[in-house]
């Protein structure tokens, strides 16, 4: 259990930060860039959820949930001593990539394909969740960018690239079923 008596430390202010295992490394290393990055995605599905309502407030509560989940992973290196560590490191899990799928394929039954690509927007609730997909992109970037220089849990970048197209098809889902789509027309201001 987690107790935060005191919320500033000091212990950051010349510009490092500790990672889950105690080390200290500087606060834009490419570790604390991705971890970062999912936690600002948390930060906005908390407002898409403002507009949610029912099952989708509820699977973005679940999203939330795991991208604590998935920022408690990043911030831990050594994958090597996960069964050395005294406390057993949280680690994203197939699983959650497996629930992600079901949910965005219960989501897109309902949907018409797609036959143009679509600009954010629409509902409100629509264009806060493509500020999510394209934040998780960018988590997505940042973790393949991670993985090439320190070893990190492979399915932590496959939680993100499924969570981004998950965003999309909730997008289209929360535009009355894709029905208040924006559509991209090339060209129409030339």
């Amino acid at each position: 259990m987690v107790v935060l008596n005191k919320i500033y430390t000091r212990t950051g202010d010349k510009g490092q930060t500790a990672l889950g295992n105690g080390d200290r490394v500087a606060k834009f290393s490419a570790r604390v860039a991705a971890y970062g990055t999912v936690d600002e995605l948390n930060s906005f599905a908390g407002v898409a959820r403002l507009a949610a309502k029912d099952d989708l407030n509820a699977a973005l509560a679940r999203i939330q949930n795991d991208l604590f989940d998935l920022g408690a992973d990043l911030c831990r290196p050594d994958l090597d001593k996960d069964a050395e560590a005294e406390y057993p490191p949280l680690r994203v899990i197939s699983d959650q990539v497996d629930r992600l799928e079901q949910e965005i394929d219960g989501m897109n039954r309902d949907l018409e394909p797609l036959r143009s690509f679509i600009l954010p927007g629409g509902s409100a609730l629509a264009a806060h969740l493509h500020v999510c997909r394209t934040v998780a992109r960018r988590a997505e970037r940042l973790a393949v960018e991670l993985s090439t220089q320190e070893e990190i849990n492979p399915v932590a970048i496959t939680y993100l690239n499924r969570l981004s197209d998950w965003f999309f098809v909730a997008a289209r889902t929360a535009n009355n079923g894709g029905n208040d789509d924006v559509l991209w027309v090339p060209g129409a201001n030339h």
